[in-house]
């Protein structure tokens, strides 16, 4: 029986972060059937939180392979050049 991943996902710790702005884990996920990078930040809740000073996961997904949008009669150009 082969393993099914829809649905599920995992994150790790980068070992390549090479400044701030870039994610503390990185990972994947599949989402009803479609496949999306994960990247976390390690971050600290502000005075004004619901629980101030307490560490969070701030997490941001984007799709693997974005679906190209459709072309148009107008971008087809159909005329040879020779």
């Amino acid at each position: 029986m082969a393993y099914d991943n829809t649905n599920s996902g995992a994150i790790f710790k980068n070992d390549r972060k090479e400044d701030d702005k870039q994610p503390d884990y990185t990972g994947s996920i599949n989402v009803d059937g479609e496949d999306y990078w994960l990247a976390g930040w390690v971050k600290t809740a502000g005075p004004s939180a619901k629980n101030p000073g307490k560490k969070f996961l701030s997490l941001a997904v984007t799709q693997k392979d974005p679906p190209s949008a459709p072309r148009t009669d107008e971008e087809i150009d159909d005329d040879i050049p020779f």
